[in-house]
């Protein structure tokens, strides 16, 4: 009751107002664990995907390297050697909450911060108090359009936190200067926009071999993926990793640029990549015996869903089930016909369930992506389903798996709840109840 009075009286609040108090909330937060940013390396990661993964696999090559690290991000958040699964479906905590990681940090003895920072965290001010020294830029296209108003102000958005790092004072670490560094995906469209700001150093990371006069060019040469892994070149070294994906291939090249940027050595980098460990609900398969694979992954919207399918269409499965939802109410509704095509066109089944409702009709959402199946040719009770219950989904797609298929669970990854009208929580993680109605499969 009192988040829905609190939201009623920020939607009337005039924008001005409404910045004072976000940023006055942000100050507040860093005065009372004692601006914690000023002790630490604090890199920012932003983009419209690709950004939990690449705080993932960066924290892992930090570590690797031997250093204290920390991070936050929709998959979890870790300090040092402590690790708890994001559990606030946030993926930028609130402000109080996020300087008091960062105070943890310190504690730790970490020496670095990542902060995966999204687009309406900036606009809330939730990045300011955070003192940044490194901000990477993983890509940008559209996404959030309707939360933003449009995508110039989803661009806009992300903008603001590289203007915020330029205009930041050098930071100072045990005598230690810490240079302002940009780190751009060159790839993309908007790179140059993102480099477009006065900062000490700045790197671009290219598959493409853009031409980027002016900054440091760090070329990925040799890419492939396969269902091994992923491989690459890098001035004529050789990188290694047990994921799969370009687009994994991409997060770990981003990853590698910043290590190169902190001036850890390629040789310490490439064996940290060689170790990497399974990112969770990023493409994670989970064994309990069965003679089927089954793949958990966040992929919620267009983009992402492609690689997704992409990545696991080469490995030639009989049969494919997808499970997946409308990407959560009161998010872009334009884009649930479109998943519910490319889920079609992709598997040979689809089953349309419940994701994140809100305050919306779950009901009206499934409908809105089983329109989107029904276009592609599937037809109800054949090879499409829409059942709600999302237990019930997956425990549907288990009875159809024969040997030698794949079901996919798309939608929510390793989040572990599931949020209902006003708000609220129900414990959730897709995998588990995977696991649970795998082993109840097997034990009849």
């Amino acid at each position: 009751m009192i988040g829905i009075v609190k939201a009623s009286i920020l939607k009337f609040t005039p924008q001005k107002l409404l910045f004072l108090y976000h940023l006055s909330l942000s100050q507040l937060g860093a005065l009372f664990y004692g601006y914690p940013s000023e002790k630490l390396i604090v890199i920012g990661v932003t983009g419209t995907s690709g950004k939990s993964t690449t705080v993932f696999i960066l924290h892992s090559l930090l570590e690797g390297a031997g250093y204290a690290v920390g991070s936050l991000s929709t998959i979890a958040f870790r300090v040092g050697k402590e690790f708890q699964m994001n559990n606030r479906k946030m993926t930028m905590l609130g402000r109080f909450q996020t300087q008091k990681f960062l105070r943890k940090m310190v504690r730790a003895g970490c020496r670095y911060a990542i902060v995966e920072t999204t687009s309406q965290g900036i606009e809330q001010s939730r990045h300011r108090g955070i003192h940044y020294d490194l901000l990477l830029f993983t890509n940008l296209y559209p996404e959030h359009i309707e939360a933003h108003g449009g995508f110039e102000n989803y661009k806009k958005a992300k903008l603001k936190l590289f203007d915020y790092l330029s205009k930041s004072k050098n930071k100072n670490i045990r005598k230690e200067s810490i240079p302002k560094t940009i780190i751009v995906n060159g790839d993309d469209q908007y790179a140059g926009e993102f480099l477009n700001f006065q900062v000490d150093k700045k790197y671009a990371y290219t598959i493409e071999n853009k031409d980027l006069s002016g900054i440091q060019v760090v070329k990925i040469e040799k890419p492939q993926a396969n269902q091994e892994g992923v491989s690459l070149e890098i001035e004529g070294r050789s990188f290694y990793a047990p994921v799969r994906g370009m687009h994994n291939l991409k997060n770990i090249s981003a990853a590698l640029t910043v290590g190169h940027a902190l001036s850890i050595s390629w040789e310490d980098l490439g064996k940290s990549t060689r170790n990497l460990p399974p990112v969770p609900g990023r493409l994670e398969y989970l064994n309990e015996g069965q003679k089927y694979d089954v793949v958990v992954d966040y992929a919620f919207e267009p983009r992402a869903m492609e690689s997704l399918h992409d990545t696991l269409r080469p490995f030639g499965y009989k049969k494919i089930i997808q499970v997946l939802g409308g990407t959560g109410g009161g998010r872009d509704k334009a884009r649930r016909p479109i998943i519910g095509k490319m889920a079609a066109q992709f598997a040979t089944v689809v089953i349309v369930t419940n994701e994140d409702p809100y305050d919306e009709n779950p009901r009206e959402i499934m409908n809105q992506v089983e329109v989107g199946a029904l276009e592609a040719g599937k037809k109800d009770g054949t090879n499409l389903f829409v059942i709600e219950d999302r237990r019930q989904a997956i425990a549907k797609a288990i009875f159809l798996a024969e040997p030698g298929s794949l079901i996919l669970i798309t939608g929510k990854g390793s989040e572990q709840a599931m949020v209902g009208p006003h708000g609220k929580f129900f414990l959730w993680d897709d995998r588990e109840v995977a696991r649970e109605e795998i082993k109840k499969a097997l034990n009849k």
